[in-house]
């Protein structure tokens, strides 16, 4: 699991500051996460292969989660593209994208699929033999997701060793790897963790950018690896954070606490800060976990 945070500053971009837009790699997938102005350009500058990204999830319909989109589907057009592209996000996401098409005569080349949300309950918007994705309700000024992202197990691991001391045969693999157990000609009962390994661990990513403090999050995100959680503020400015519906450092580490995440990843920070360490001290005086200070560019390998 890999994360690339492409911008993660609040409201407007800036000479050195990108607003919200971020890529999970997680098995085998290459996700785009939000898609704030500039999102395009830090693609290219971190050189990842975009061309992979087959899933967008939009957070919210404001600005600097969002205005990115159209020229990034514009560009794919311009660079041939042939694979489906999946936009999930809130309702009006279609209009707003397929406004700025028509006008402009942009119609793309390749299938673009929008999955618009509605529900203000926890749903499964995405998910295939590998990853499953779940939004993740928050409070903000307008109807607005944070998303689960989970890998599924992987197939077992073969003992080949111990497969072939008792001979079994190539065709029995396939079972063997999902967990069933074998039965020798003998009529010896091989039982499957004799014969293989644990899969790989699952991993799980939680992205939550815009909210107020809301704990009706802990139940859906409990127990995560990482929680990405916006931090627009520190506490000196807390009394924003009801009007602006966002939240303050400590507010994202009591409830990295809360729902027991290994990692929490701070951003969204407002730019009237010159110094984002602040952010990471002091969401430490709450939660004991991991903590890290999301900036542009920035890469974390989380792979177990």
């Amino acid at each position: 699991m890999k994360l690339t945070i492409l911008g993660c500053y609040a409201a407007t971009p800036r000479t050195m500051t990108n607003p919200t837009s971020q890529v999970l790699e997680l098995n085998g997938h290459m996700f785009l996460i939000d898609a704030g102005e500039g999102t395009q350009i830090q693609l290219r500058k971190k050189k990842l292969k975009f061309q992979r990204i087959n899933h967008i999830f939009i957070s919210h319909l404001h600005g600097d989660h969002l205005y990115g989109l159209i020229g990034l589907i514009s560009t794919y057009s311009l660079l041939n593209r042939q694979s489906d592209l999946h936009v999930y996000g809130p309702k009006g996401i279609k209009e707003i994208i397929l406004l700025q098409l028509r006008l402009s005569n942009s119609f793309t080349g390749y299938n673009l699929y929008f999955h618009e949300l509605e529900s203000k309950e926890s749903e499964v918007v995405f998910e295939d033999d590998r990853v499953i994705v779940r939004t993740i309700p928050l409070d903000h000024r307008v109807y607005t997701n944070g998303y689960l992202f989970e890998s599924k197990p992987g197939d077992r691991k073969l003992r080949i060793g111990a497969i072939e001391d008792l001979g079994i045969d190539h065709c029995y693999y396939r079972k063997i790897k999902q967990g069933g157990d074998i039965t020798l000609e003998d009529g010896t009962l091989v039982r499957n963790e004799d014969i293989t390994y644990d899969p790989e661990p699952t991993e799980s990513y939680a992205f939550c950018s815009d909210t107020y403090y809301s704990e009706a999050i802990v139940p859906i995100i409990k127990e995560v690896d990482v929680l990405y959680h916006e931090s627009t503020f520190l506490e000196s400015e807390a009394h924003y954070t009801e009007r602006t519906k966002h939240c303050t450092a400590k507010q994202a580490a009591m409830i990295a606490k809360l729902a027991g995440a290994k990692t929490l990843v701070l951003g969204h920070y407002s730019t009237r800060y010159d110094d984002i360490s602040l952010f990471k001290k002091e969401a430490a005086e709450v939660f004991e976990g991991t903590i890290e200070n999301a900036d542009d560019g920035v890469i974390f390998d989380f792979t177990k």
